[in-house]
């Protein structure tokens, strides 16, 4: 019974120094609401940069062209156009563990319907690569094979560049000009959002890749390729596999470079997650530091009141108090100082997040593992700073603590 009431002991007395008390807890409070909202921002900016690399399709790879080397200046990927469709029909062809391809050229284009004109991402793209993308046509069809090898003059549009060019009409049957090429429109694309790079996706135009090369481009080549593995076991084999294919294919020499670069999916979401990362590492830091100032603040606040209470230590122990109850007393007093903070300071940080959430629009999700352990690191932060100021007011000698004024 005797923990009972060292813990009514404990309350009592901080019930005494109201105001004190809540000025120590809020060092506490505010630092676990930072945790709190920090680490919502940054799993909400993970959780939105996962479901952007999804936007991208599953089991994606991405074969760039490479770059060259004039006057002494290399260009970066894509400087010049080191790929051909042949050499997408071979990957079609030769390489097993493949179950989409399709070639691409990209452009920016001014783009008139009517009375209207905007400037879209123009796409060359193949049949394979609505089903790649995994991007579904809410409105009308996709092109065809029979598209490709006709170059015919039909387009896929995105939802961005269809309310620019038409408003709130369909935009299927309608025609626009691309370069003063007419265009039909065959199908309208569900909205994708914006990329990993922040572009938007929806503000497009999808051609075939051969009415892009024949009518708009006027170019013999393409600038890359997107591919589709059948499975993720087998993404590094198909990587190296397409690797060791258009070496082949380009004639080039063992030990030097590739006129190409491969990308998986897998390296873009590693990238990405690495940038991630590091943010949330920063904002975590931010949190911690302000836990740590709230902890000092226990302490400080904790060797005030023993030295304010030293007399009363001294009766305590006069009528029967051990060392370990007083220790126990100033450690319980810490601990409830802290843990109290911590949960106001989660209420805070989770309404907080909200906040921002619904004002700014901002993506914050804050898990409840990370809730827990927010609580538990303010108990232990009460813990660690209040040991000493406890272990202060236990060792005092009731002979002097009774004379103290």
């Amino acid at each position: 019974m005797r923990i009972f009431a060292t813990i009514r002991t404990a309350r009592r007395a901080l019930f005494r120094n109201k105001i004190r008390t809540a000025l120590t807890m809020l060092g506490i409070i505010i630092g676990v609401a930072a945790v709190i909202l920090t680490i919502g921002i940054g799993e909400g900016a993970k959780a939105q940069m996962e479901a952007q690399i999804a936007s991208l399709g599953r089991n994606v790879i991405l074969v760039m062209s490479g770059s060259t080397t004039r006057s002494g200046v290399r260009t970066g990927w894509g400087g010049v156009s080191t790929l051909t469709v042949e050499d997408a029909d071979a990957i079609r062809r030769e390489i097993p563990g493949v179950s989409g391809v399709s070639p691409e050229l990209r452009s920016a284009a001014q783009v008139a319907a009517g009375n209207q004109n905007w400037m879209p991402q123009i796409l060359g793209e193949g049949p394979d690569y609505f089903d790649i993308r995994e991007w579904p046509i809410v409105e009308g069809a996709g092109f065809t094979e029979q598209d490709v090898r006709g170059a015919n003059k039909v387009a896929v549009i995105g939802r961005t560049a269809a309310l620019q060019l038409f408003g709130g009409e369909s935009p299927v049957g309608e025609i626009v000009r691309i370069k003063n090429v007419p265009f039909v429109i065959v199908g309208m694309l569900a909205p994708k959002g914006l990329s990993v790079m922040g572009t938007d996706q929806d503000d497009v135009l999808i051609v075939p890749y051969t009415s892009a090369m024949k009518r708009v481009l006027g170019v013999t080549t393409i600038r890359s390729i997107c591919i589709q593995a059948a499975d993720s076991k087998l993404l590094p084999v198909v990587q190296q596999q397409l690797t060791e294919l258009l070496r082949q294919r380009h004639r080039i020499q063992p030990g030097r470079e590739d006129d190409f670069t491969v990308r998986g999916q897998q390296d873009i979401a590693d990238m990405a997650n690495a940038q991630s990362a590091t943010m949330r590492v920063l904002l975590a830091a931010v949190g911690v530091v302000s836990l740590i100032v709230g902890g000092i603040g226990i302490m400080n606040i904790m060797l005030v009141s023993v030295t304010e209470r030293t007399r009363e230590i001294g009766i305590r122990m006069a009528i029967g108090a051990r060392g370990h109850d007083i220790l126990l007393q100033f450690l319980i007093e810490a601990v409830t100082l802290s843990a109290l903070g911590g949960v106001i300071g989660i209420g805070v940080g989770a309404g907080a997040s909200k906040i921002l959430e619904l004002w700014k629009s901002w993506p914050v999700q804050t898990p409840v593992p990370w809730m827990v352990v927010a609580f538990l690191s303010s108990a232990i932060i009460g813990i660690f700073f209040g040991f000493y100021p406890a272990w202060k007011a236990s060792r005092l000698d009731p002979i002097d603590a009774l004379r103290y004024e």
